[in-house]
């Protein structure tokens, strides 16, 4: 898989580029459903990620990525149950996600934000 091209609010992924939020979950790539986590967006100024998401836990490594500036809030609830599964979480602002995914795809899953 080969991760390239990101500007804000876009991404090529094998060729294809995607203007929504992602999720790569071992080697499949879909649209990240962020509904389940807008009732805490109040509370942080933004949609965060959240454990009511479909987050893709089947992976030693989940690699968040959190915009182009870092801003995608990641609850502590989605560190603990991190923590409670045996799964390392790299958090990172989405140019550094890329290019960790560039290097290791094949050994993580992903949650990628494009804005902010």
């Amino acid at each position: 898989m080969r991760l390239d091209q990101f500007r804000f609010g876009a991404i090529r992924i094998d060729g294809v580029t995607l203007t929504s939020d992602v999720v790569i979950d071992r080697g499949e790539v879909r649209k990240r459903k962020k509904k389940a986590s807008k009732p805490f967006r109040d509370r942080f100024g933004h949609t965060p990620l959240s454990v009511e998401e479909k987050i893709p836990w089947k992976c030693r490594t989940l690699v968040v990525g959190t915009g182009a500036e870092g801003a995608l809030p990641v609850m502590r609830e989605v560190e603990r149950e991190a923590e409670r599964r045996g799964v390392k979480l790299i958090t990172v602002p989405t140019p550094k996600a890329i290019s960790l995914l560039n290097r290791r795809a094949k050994q993580v899953n992903a949650v990628l934000h494009l804005t902010c």
